[in-house]
This record gives structure tokens, C-alpha cells and sequence, in this order.
């Protein structure tokens, strides 16, 4: 068992790469969220705990989060291979996650932390669009529909999220800077960080992902 952890800002591209990674590469995409979710669903004791907090309108607390982690990794094998995307998210959740990984015989392998300069991010994020019908993404240069505001696949109508406004990129970024700068000085420190420039063309990302897990893990 190992795991590795996508750390970037929204827009940096972690759900696309993370699943190229999992094809190519053969790790288990974790979302933290689908566990959670999943746990609630379910009805699991850890689920309805953390349904209690989200039926109050309050953040699950950091100790429920990584028991439903804990419960995630109990039922796999021992030769899986997880991506942790966009969790931790503090280096108290970090170390709670360390803690977990450890009873199972492992830590975190690698941590790449995606890199894309402000601007860039602020295009792809704020000229998202999203089809109300079917969910299919769009942007309007990057991949624009033929007709405009319809969407190709189902002709449904495309609309900006209330958190794409470029008013409201710009604060989701600094949130996200003051967030983790403590989360990658807590890493770096491991020596387990791995900066990797996502602002580039996809394809040279994903080779620059797949050549570093290529290498031999740290301290190994």
C-alpha cells in the first residue's frame, strides 16, 4: 500500500489529472468527499456522526473525516495504491493522516503540489461553463460549444457558477494561499514534496507526474 496527494489550487487541473493517473498509473482515486457522502448514505456510525454536524450546517470535524479515511483503507488491499486529491487540507489533518497511513504499514509517498500562475487560473476557472441539463463543462475559448450558451451534447443551456465569478476566483485563491502555505511547509520538511509546473500543456504535466512516480520513493 502507498499513497500520493494532489495539492493545488481550484483550477490547477487535479480532478483531470488524477484521472489520468489512476488509468495510467494504477492508483485508487480517494475523494474524501464520495467517502463521506458514501458513509452518510450508508448509514455507517461514522456517517450518521457526520450527518449530524452537516444536518446543523457545521464542518465535519477533522477526527470524523480521517475515521471515515481509516475505514476507506481498512477494506482495501494491501498492495493498493491511493491519490489523495485536495485532502489534507492542514497540516493537523496531515498529521492525523500520517498517523493512519502508519497503522497500515505505510506514509505518504509523494505530494505534488500543482503550480499555475494567478492569471491563469482565474481564465480557466472564471470562463467555465456548465450545462444545467446534463453537467457537461465548457469554457469559452478553451472549449466553446458550437452554438453559444447551448450545450453540444444535449442542447441544454450553459451558465456560470456563482463561484466562477472572477470577483469570486480571486478570493477562492487567496483563501486557498493562506490555507496551505503552512500544509506545503509542513511537507517540504518530509522531503516529500514535488513542485510540478500545471500551468503547461496537459500532456507535459502528466509526463512530469508519471516520471517522478517512476523514481524510487524518498528515504527508500
Amino acid at each position: 500500500m502507498e499513497a500520493i496527494i494532489f495539492l493545488g489550487a481550484p483550477g490547477a487541473g487535479k480532478g483531470t489529472l488524477a484521472d489520468m493517473v489512476k488509468t495510467e498509473a494504477g492508483y485508487e482515486h480517494v475523494s474524501t468527499g464520495d467517502m463521506l457522502r458514501a458513509a452518510v448514505k450508508a448509514g455507517r456510525p461514522v456517517g450518521l456522526e457526520a450527518r449530524a454536524y452537516m444536518e446543523k450546517g457545521e464542518l465535519v470535524p477533522d477526527a470524523v473525516i480521517i475515521r471515515i479515511v481509516n475505514e476507506r483503507l481498512d477494506v482495501g488491499s494491501k498492495d493498493a495504491r491511493y491519490l489523495f486529491d485536495g485532502f489534507p487540507r492542514t497540516p493537523e489533518q496531515a498529521r492525523m493522516l500520517d498517523q493512519v497511513l502508519a497503522k497500515h504499514g505505510t506514509r505518504v509517498r509523494c505530494v505534488f503540489l500543482l503550480d499555475v500562475p494567478r492569471d491563469i487560473l482565474v481564465d480557466r476557472l472564471a470562463g467555465r461553463r456548465i450545462c444545467r441539463s446534463c453537467g457537461a463543462v465548457y469554457h469559452v475559448r478553451n472549449i466553446p460549444p458550437r452554438v453559444a450558451g447551448v450545450c453540444d451534447a444535449c442542447g441544454g443551456e450553459l451558465y456560470q457558477r456563482a463561484d466562477d465569478t472572477e470577483e469570486t476566483v480571486l478570493n477562492r485563491l487567496e483563501v486557498f494561499r493562506k490555507q496551505t502555505e503552512s500544509l506545503i511547509e509542513y511537507y517540504e520538511k518530509k522531503g516529500v514534496l514535488v513542485r510540478i509546473n500545471a500551468g503547461r500543456n496537459r500532456e507535459l504535466v502528466q509526463a512530469d507526474i508519471l516520471a517522478a512516480l517512476r523514481k524510487p520513493a524518498a528515504g527508500t
